[in-house]
């Protein structure tokens, strides 16, 4: 075989037309299969640009040759030296790129030999997602993740050229770094140099970035890295990369008018999707009350009802009982519900159940007349202002949840989403961005009797309830008390939801040491802590921090939906298992004892 040099592709498999008739090509690739038609031998050779058929004449061809040709497997690696003819009348490919062309093959040669894969390397596989992660590199050849690994590249492109045209500077933040664990679980690194302590593998670049607008960088951003010990899901990986940004001396306004016009560039540019800005903005209480969930779908309708006033007296107990302490009662309306039969009934209730529901009331406005088990315990005028405020019509259904406030909007929230996909109301085409804005700045724990950071430990309040910091110092603290100051702070917070997905989460951050060590204090971290924690920080506030505000996009999760693909784990090349695990490389593994002694380590088994 002659030295690959001489061999070496003077084309793609996927670039020949019929204007190379004639031409002189050399072809490198994978085998896709072979065909013998008309006392003729046929392969189609393939590599990430397409396909070529490649035509082989057993009349014409060296014995040796036509041999190797006639026994190589699949996937096995060729070389091809031949002159590029138009096919013959009738035999042309419309479906192929390179279906008006084949190539006429003077010599052959493998380059690598393949044993038989494990799975066929087809667009469309039945192979299980466990030998397909074990054999990624096989996975890989098939067109549907080339093509998700191509178009993510183009995101990731278009991401840098549009920051770059706004002034925005592309800095690296370390991979190495103290452990702040008070987010998910770290990943943390031993060091040899200094035994007994650790690295941690940043979760974000967060305090990093906050520290760059100190130093004067004003505008900022990384296509970070960011790796998170916690269990996973569809849209979780224990590593996953993200568009790290931060601006400084601006409003959240700054940031969104930013990210607008990114998504309108990015969609633009990669899909050829028209994206209307400036997107919808609603608060945190707005969209709860509205749709039960704070990353609401808006492709399709069924709003949340208020029912409470409606139901507040009558006779059936369960509702005004709950109404008399505090509780609220709401509902969804499905168009077209109104024959939903006895099984759906209950298919439905398991879902409410599921979510925390107690239970699932309803009125179904039938053909024959309403049907509901509750209407002879609320008698026929509350059905009616039932239906009248809720606005159903003949043929639809009322489903109604009576519990407390924001549980009973959550359990409607995730009955509507169910509806939404059961009964196809999701319009699979659109794209749907919105703001979700002024998160409550803390959360309550209710079984640990303590508050804890909704989103960030460094998000700061909105200007209207910075009082309120203060005055919860003040306040005595009950388990079920909603009024106390702590519980009623909105963060100058904000996530970007495109199609009920959450994409994107930042805010305006905290640029004075005082009010950080008091967000901390109300945490449960004192100043000793704080100092052991976040001192690099709370130092580098004391040194003119000006006002910034930042957001982090996930990548994974906006390529993901841009490709319309339900996990992010098939737009990224080398995923983990949902157990964090790479049964490729098998990863991870254990390591030598001479690797531990050196680090100064001894493994302890765990009970």
């Amino acid at each position: 075989m002659p030295a690959y040099s001489e061999l070496k592709r003077t084309h793609t498999c996927g670039q020949l037309r019929a204007v190379d008739d004639s031409t002189k090509v050399r072809l490198n690739g994978w085998v896709k299969g072979e065909r013998h038609l008309g006392g003729l031998l046929f392969l189609d050779i393939r590599d990430r640009y397409g396909f070529t058929q490649v035509v082989i004449n057993p009349q014409e061809f060296d014995p040796e040759m036509l041999a190797e040709a006639e026994r190589v497997r699949a996937e096995c690696v060729v070389a091809v030296v031949g002159t590029v003819q138009k096919r013959p009348d009738g035999t042309v490919n419309p479906k192929m790129e390179t279906g008006e062309i084949e190539v006429n093959a003077e010599a052959f040669y493998v380059l690598a030999e393949s044993k038989t894969p494990p799975f066929e390397i087809e667009d469309e596989t039945t192979a299980k997602d466990v030998l397909r992660l074990e054999y990624r590199y096989l996975d890989l050849r098939r067109k549907p993740l080339q093509e998700a690994l191509k178009l993510r590249h183009e995101a990731t492109m278009a991401i840098r050229n549009f920051m770059s045209d706004q002034g925005f500077l592309d800095i690296e933040t370390p991979l190495l770094m103290r452990s702040t664990p008070e987010g998910a679980r770290d990943y943390v690194v031993p060091s040899r140099v200094y035994p007994g302590k650790f690295y941690a593998l940043p979760q974000s670049p967060q305090l990093l970035k906050q520290i760059l607008m100190i130093s004067g960088f004003d505008k900022y951003f990384q296509i970070a890295r960011c790796l998170r010990d916690e269990d996973l899901r569809s849209d979780r990986q224990p590593e996953h990369t993200q568009l790290d940004m931060e601006m400084s001396f601006v409003t959240p306004e700054d940031v969104w008018a930013v990210i607008e016009g990114l998504m309108v560039s990015m969609f633009r540019d990669v899909l050829g999707v028209k994206v209307e800005a400036p997107f919808e903005r609603y608060d945190y209480e707005e969209v709860m009350m509205r749709w039960g969930i704070d990353k609401p779908d808006l492709r399709f309708g069924m709003e949340i009802c208020d029912l409470t006033d409606v139901v507040r007296g009558c006779d059936f107990k369960v509702f005004a009982d709950n109404v008399a302490s505090g509780g609220v009662v709401k509902g969804i309306v499905l168009k077209g519900g109104g024959s939903y039969s006895r099984k759906q009934i209950d298919g439905l209730t398991e879902v409410a159940k599921k979510h925390g529901g107690r239970g699932l009331a309803y009125v179904l406005r039938a053909e024959s007349g309403d049907k509901s088990p509750i209407l002879k315990f609320i008698g026929e005028s509350v059905k009616d202002k039932l239906v009248e405020t809720a606005g159903v019509e003949p043929g639809d259904a009322l489903f109604i949840i009576s519990d407390k406030p924001l549980k009973t909007e959550e359990i409607l929230g995730q009955l509507r989403l169910h509806l939404g996909r059961a009964h196809d109301l999701i319009n699979k085409d659109e794209y749907k961005f919105l703001w979700v804005t002024r998160f409550p700045l803390f959360d309550f724990n209710e079984e640990q009797g303590r508050f804890e950071a909704m989103h960030n430990i460094v998000s700061h309040p909105i200007e209207e309830d910075m009082q309120l910091i203060d005055e919860g110092f003040d306040s005595k603290l009950t388990g079920d008390d909603l009024s106390h100051p702590w519980r009623r702070v909105r963060a100058a917070q904000y996530d970007l939801v495109i199609n009920g997905l959450e994409v994107a989460s930042g805010g305006q951050r905290i640029n004075q040491r005082e009010l950080q060590e008091k967000v901390l204090s109300i945490l449960g971290i004192d100043k000793d802590r704080a100092d052991r924690m976040f001192g690099f920080l709370l130092r580098a506030l004391e040194y003119g921090a000006p006002p910034h505000a930042g957001i982090a996009i996930g990548l994974d999760r906006v390529v993901s939906l841009m490709l319309g693909r339900d996990s992010i784990r098939d737009v990224i090349a080398f995923p983990k298992t949902t157990n964090a695990t790479s049964l490729m490389d098998n990863a991870p593994s254990s390591i030598d004892p001479e690797q531990l002694e050196e680090l100064g380590l001894a493994l302890k088994k765990k009970d």
